[in-house]
Order: structure tokens, then C-alpha cells, then sequence
């Protein structure tokens, strides 16, 4: 059976010169007698005619290297094997295209130290690539990104599941400069590009917010709202000691407990978190005054 197979494939690839079969190897005629994947490429973004750096002017070529002895002789491999390639071999040759920009950090970065090469996120042999879509992105992600799997099914969360939001939106998988391979400089700059109002500048700040979000907040996924990492005032309570309003409020004078504990919510009273303008004190707070 096998040496059938083999003699029809060399009876279908016998020709007399490449260059009367160029068209047919550049628009994968030829490889789609065998690899029935081969077509599906032209069908994505590698087969825009419009884009002058698609590869469909050279063909399985650009990618898998000279086919002419393979197109001859099916028994020889083509010169790029992928599959017996490693994740360093399979990214370079991603990146004879597709360099710089933000794949600028790409040397060096997490996903590059642990061994994960352009194919095991991108799928290049299909019409589309579903972790270019933001509806599927995630789940691509998840495939070793397990803990945010079940994160973003919590109660608290951003709209993932329902593909308004992606993880590139937040993180470059390429790498990059900032903690975690978020897209900006650092984790608050990320944060900022869709909540500018926490940006500030404010009269009086909330010092961890200005240093990092995710000290509070748990972008992925919580049980407590708001994304919080705790509910409060437990969260509060990480930093501002218990006791800490004892007596300062009238109508709490000579108690026990403090103002931070009543009704269990700091934001009963501290309602501009983020900061706030109101200069005449501290406490970030709408309508208290001492």
C-alpha cells in the first residue's frame, strides 16, 4: 500500500521543470494533492493579494523552503519540517516576515524562555486564526494559562467570555517592556488606557494606587466587587489599622471601634478612592469633616 501511495504521489509530482509549475506550487495546487490543509492558507491573511508582504507570490515556499526536490521525489522532506523543528527554529522563521513592532521585545520574553513558538498560539493553515478573534483569543490562551480559565468565571469580571475584551488587550504575547508582558510601561499605564478618569492628577492621592492597580484589583476574575482582591474594609484593613478613626468623628466619640469598621464598608464614608481634589484633608472622603 505504501509503495502505491508513493508511485502515484511521484506520478503526480513528475514534472519536467519547476518554473512550468510555479502558479500551481504558488497557489498550492500541487501540495493539496497530499496535504488537504495546504489551500486554507491562501484563505487567511497570508493569502491577501492586496498586502504586498503576503507570502502568495512564492507560495509553501516561504515557509517550508524549496520544494523542488520534494516536488520530485515526495519521499524527500522539504527543508523546513515543522513538526521536527524546535520553538526557537519555528519563530525564526515567523520572523523573516513578522519583526519589529511590538514583536520588538519578543527575544528575551516569557513565552520566548519557555520554549512557546508562533505556532503554538497562531494556527496558519486555516481561513481564520482563532486567537487573532477575540471571542476565541482567550480560550487559546487558557490552553496553559489555566488559573485565569477559572478566574474569569467569577462573579466579578471583565466581559471576556463575551469578546468585548482579549487578552492582548491588556498583555502583548509578544513581550514586552512592563510586568507580566502588559502592553504599556507598567501595570497602571495599562490600566489607565480604558479607565482614564483613575489617572488623575488629583490634589490628594491614594498612594497604592499610584503605585499599582493590581494591588486592590484582581483584573482576571474575583468574588468580591468591583474586582477586588478583598472585600472590604478586610482589603483596607491591609494597610489602615482598625483602630485608626477612633474618636476622630463626633458621633463616634469615646466608642470602641473604629469609623472604618461601622455598617462593614470604608466607602460609606471614603468615596474618591482614587484620590480626590478636595483639599481642606486627607481622608479622600465626600462629607466628612473633623
Amino acid at each position: 500500500m505504501l509503495a502505491a501511495l508513493i508511485t502515484l504521489c511521484s506520478t503526480v509530482y513528475s514534472v519536467p521543470a519547476m518554473s512550468q509549475t510555479a502558479d500551481e506550487i504558488r497557489d498550492g495546487t500541487y501540495c493539496a494533492n497530499c496535504h488537504t490543509n495546504a489551500k486554507l492558507v491562501w484563505a487567511g491573511k497570508h493569502g491577501t493579494k492586496a498586502d504586498a508582504r503576503a507570502p502568495i507570490s512564492v507560495g509553501c515556499a516561504m515557509c517550508h523552503g524549496d520544494p523542488s526536490e520534494h516536488v520530485k521525489d515526495p519521499t524527500k522532506p522539504m527543508p523546513r519540517r515543522f513538526s521536527k523543528m524546535g520553538a526557537h527554529e519555528k519563530s525564526e522563521v515567523c520572523q523573516t516576515c513578522h519583526k519589529g513592532r511590538n514583536r520588538t521585545h519578543w527575544a528575551g520574553s516569557a513565552h520566548e524562555q519557555n520554549e512557546v513558538s508562533c505556532s503554538s498560539c497562531h494556527k496558519v493553515h486555516t481561513a481564520s486564526d482563532p486567537v487573532r478573534d477575540k471571542l476565541t483569543q482567550a480560550q487559546v490562551c487558557f490552553t496553559c494559562h489555566k488559573d485565569q480559565r477559572a478566574q474569569i468565571n467569577r462573579p466579578s469580571r471583565h466581559p471576556i467570555r463575551e469578546g468585548l475584551v482579549a487578552c492582548s488587550d491588556c498583555h502583548n504575547p509578544h513581550g514586552s517592556s512592563g510586568p507580566s508582558m502588559v502592553l504599556r510601561d507598567n501595570v497602571n499605564d495599562t490600566c489607565y488606557t480604558c479607565h482614564m478618569e483613575k489617572r488623575g492628577p488629583f490634589v490628594r492621592s491614594h498612594p497604592p494606587v499610584q503605585e499599582n492597580c493590581a494591588i486592590c484589583h484582581n483584573p482576571h476574575g474575583t468574588t468580591n466587587p468591583n474586582l477586588l482582591r478583598e472585600r472590604s474594609p478586610y482589603l483596607c484593613q491591609q494597610c489602615h489599622e482598625p483602630t485608626s478613626h477612633r474618636g476622630n468623628s463626633p458621633s463616634l466619640t469615646g466608642t470602641s471601634t473604629g469609623a472604618n469598621l461601622m455598617a462593614r464598608g470604608c466607602l460609606n464614608c471614603h468615596t474618591n478612592i482614587h484620590g480626590t481634589n478636595n483639599p481642606s484633608d486627607i481622608t479622600n472622603e465626600r462629607t466628612f469633616r473633623r
